[in-house]
């Protein structure tokens, strides 16, 4: 895997999991629907989630982004999922840093109707060191050798 080929994955995902620490040292891990610009991937929240409150105390995350895998006649055959993960530094931004492009991204199909949102906060992650894959880029035969399915390949 290079990495153009890494992200140009994560650029067709847009659900993946983030893991986090808590301010008592205890794991957490929470689905998110992401959006990746320039390198970095973003999500969107309300300002009074706990993830919030814990990236904001230690911004040293990691993420799993889930691939699936089927095949196309038959779609019964369970297949384990493909996988990306990497560890990361995230911050939660201002919402005036936000450009309205990503803004409006991010709220892309939810409501309009403010009444029916909490204030809202937005998350930059930016990864860090190597993304490690497995099953991204091979045959669903080649990933029945585990060496072969995986991979590695520098964030930049």
């Amino acid at each position: 895997m290079t990495t153009d080929q890494v992200w140009a994955e994560l650029e067709r995902q847009m659900f993946g999991v983030l893991g986090m620490v808590t301010a008592r040292n205890e794991a957490r891990t929470v689905g998110i629907v992401y959006k990746v610009r320039q390198r970095r991937l973003y999500f969107g929240t309300s300002a009074t989630e706990w993830k919030v409150r814990h990236i904001a105390q230690n911004s040293a995350v990691s993420m799993t982004v889930p691939i699936a895998k089927r095949i196309p006649f038959l779609p019964w055959l369970r297949i384990p999922s493909a996988t990306i993960t990497f560890r990361a530094v995230a911050r939660v931004l201002d919402p005036a840093d936000v450009p309205g492009e990503l803004t409006a991204a991010l709220h892309e199909g939810l409501s309009n109707d403010p009444s029916e949102t909490s204030p809202t906060a937005y998350v930059e992650i930016t990864p860090r060191g190597e993304f490690v894959t497995y099953g991204v880029g091979v045959s669903l035969m080649t990933m029945r050798d585990t060496e072969k399915a995986r991979g590695r390949a520098p964030v930049t």
